[in-house]
C-alpha cells in the first residue's frame, strides 16, 4: 500500500520511539527521507542513522536516537507542509523557530537544509517541518 505524505511518517515513527524510550527506529528508506535525518544530525536533534539496501531496490533507515538525561532530546516535531496544502517561503521569509532555539527544515532549490542554513545560502523553498 502506498503511503501519501512518508515525511508525516518518518516525523510520527522518530515521535513516538522517543516517546517510547527507544533506543532506535526503522524506517522505509528514500533519498529524501535520508536528506530530513541527515539535518537531524547536523542539528544535534537525533544521534545518527544509516541506511541499509534490502531486496527489490528497496531500502531501510535505521535513526539511532539522542537523549539527555533520560529525557528526548525532540521535544517537538511538527510536520508543516503537507501533500494538501504546501507550504512555501522565500529566502528572507523563512520562519526562526523559538526564536533560533528550535530548527526549521526546509527543502531547497540546493537540497534539504535547516533554516540557519536556507538564510545563509540566500534561499527560499518548502517549509517541511519544524524541531524543537
Amino acid at each position: 500500500m502506498s503511503m501519501s505524505d512518508p515525511i508525516a511518517d518518518l516525523l510520527t515513527r522518530v515521535r513516538n520511539a522517543q516517546l517510547a524510550g527507544k533506543a532506535s527506529v526503522k524506517i522505509p528508506g528514500s533519498t529524501r527521507k535520508q536528506a530530513v535525518c541527515q539535518v537531524l544530525v547536523d542539528e544535534g536533534y537525533v544521534a545518527s542513522f544509516s541506511v541499509e539496501a534490502l531486496e527489490n531496490n528497496k531500502s531501510e533507515i535505521t535513526v539511532t536516537l539522542k537523549y539527555f538525561e533520560g529525557s528526548p532530546v525532540i521535544s517537538k516535531i511538527k510536520r508543516v507542509s503537507r501533500p494538501g496544502l504546501r507550504i512555501y517561503r522565500g529566502a528572507g521569509d523563512i520562519p526562526s523557530v523559538l526564536n533560533g532555539l528550535g530548527v526549521a527544515i526546509v527543502s531547497t532549490s540546493k537540497g534539504v537544509v535547516s533554516d540557519r542554513k536556507a538564510r545563509e545560502m540566500g534561499e527560499g523553498g518548502e517549509v517541511i517541518a519544524y524541531v524543537s
